[in-house]
């Protein structure tokens, strides 16, 4: 089966590792098709001189303060580290 832009859906199935039925794949036949015409009335709209959107809707987003909440003591998790040199954990090697 093919939509209108020659998609081969069933190909598509295999690589997807999707196993649909017939009915299923009539019915993501039409769904796909309506996305790609839908795709095509978009990409026909004229967009000269709108400005790119970060988000739909004009609203900024609360952040809390970037501030230091919790103190790192790298001596106290290192010595349950089973090898430790200059600071630094020593991990084998698995690349040769």
């Amino acid at each position: 089966m093919s939509t209108n832009n020659d998609i081969d859906l069933v190909h598509l199935c295999r690589l997807a590792q999707l196993a649909l039925n017939e009915d299923e794949l009539h019915a993501a036949e039409a769904d796909l098709s309506r996305i790609i015409q839908m795709v095509s009335q978009m990409q026909a709209m004229d967009t000269e001189g709108v400005a790119p959107l970060a988000h739909p809707l004009e609203k900024t987003q609360r952040l809390r303060p970037d501030s230091v909440t919790e103190q790192v003591d790298r001596e106290q998790f290192q010595v349950i580290a089973p090898a430790t040199e200059d600071g630094l954990y020593l991990v084998p090697r698995v690349v040769e």
